[in-house]
């Protein structure tokens, strides 16, 4: 079943992990972004910064009231693992992950604590491009042609990411991989029969910087995403 149908409990926490390497100029808005969708659900809801082998002062743009981790990986897979790692785990417990370039909507969390209210166990949202600037004339229509932003898609982005915290633990959670950590996760989730909302209902704007902080990101798809269209 990858699909929601069966009702679930009521979520009563989120715990939102974002990994940040080298990140002190986009994690402040990321955490406001967080914020303003904490303030829309009445769950509480747990920040927590993976401070990956930053250089540039990261930790100095963690506000109050957010928890941090520090760890020396230089790997995204093992960043994301780290901010769920000896979390509480049980049914109304929800794990969602964004990334430290990206701005999530206010409805972030209402939308995916709908979905778990309506059977999903596990989360899987769109984004949308935050700012074209530097790119070829025609990009911004190349990708809207080319990527899929409705119910039903097949993306898959870290950026947009969330699970029954039962689910996750049931999967094995995040592999420390350098790339596709979030691809990797989300297929053992349905190799498992697990309930899956893969929604466009809450996009997360994220960033279109054409180098990334891992090989295999979003920036070293866009072109893929864009360039064909152009031609």
């Amino acid at each position: 079943m990858n699909e929601p149908d069966t009702p679930h409990p009521t979520i009563k926490r989120f715990v939102v992990v974002i990994p940040a390497h080298d990140e002190v100029n986009t994690l402040p808005g990321a955490l406001a972004s967080v914020a303003a969708a904490a303030a829309e659900v009445t769950a509480d809801v747990e920040v927590l910064v993976v401070l990956d082998a930053c250089t540039d002062g990261t930790e100095t743009a963690v506000g109050p009231g957010v928890a941090t981790v520090v760890v020396d990986s230089h790997n995204v897979g093992c960043a994301r693992l780290a901010g769920f790692a000896g979390q509480r785990v049980a049914e109304d417990i929800w794990f969602a992950t964004t990334d430290a370039d990206s701005h999530v909507p206010r409805n972030w969390l209402s939308a995916q604590s709908m979905a778990a209210a309506t059977g999903a166990d596990a989360f899987v949202g769109t984004i949308t491009p935050d700012d074209w600037s530097g790119w070829h004339p025609g990009a911004a229509t190349s990708f809207a042609e080319s990527y899929t932003n409705h119910d039903g898609h097949r993306h898959v982005h870290g950026a947009n990411l969330g699970f029954r915290s039962t689910a996750y633990l049931a999967a094995g959670g995040f592999a420390p991989l350098v790339e596709h950590e979030d691809v990797d996760l989300v297929s053992r989730l349905a190799a498992a029969g697990v309930a899956i909302a893969w929604s466009a209902q809450a996009p997360v704007s994220t960033s279109t910087r054409r180098t990334g902080r891992t090989p295999g990101g979003f920036a070293g798809a866009l072109p893929h995403l864009t360039e064909p269209m152009a031609r």
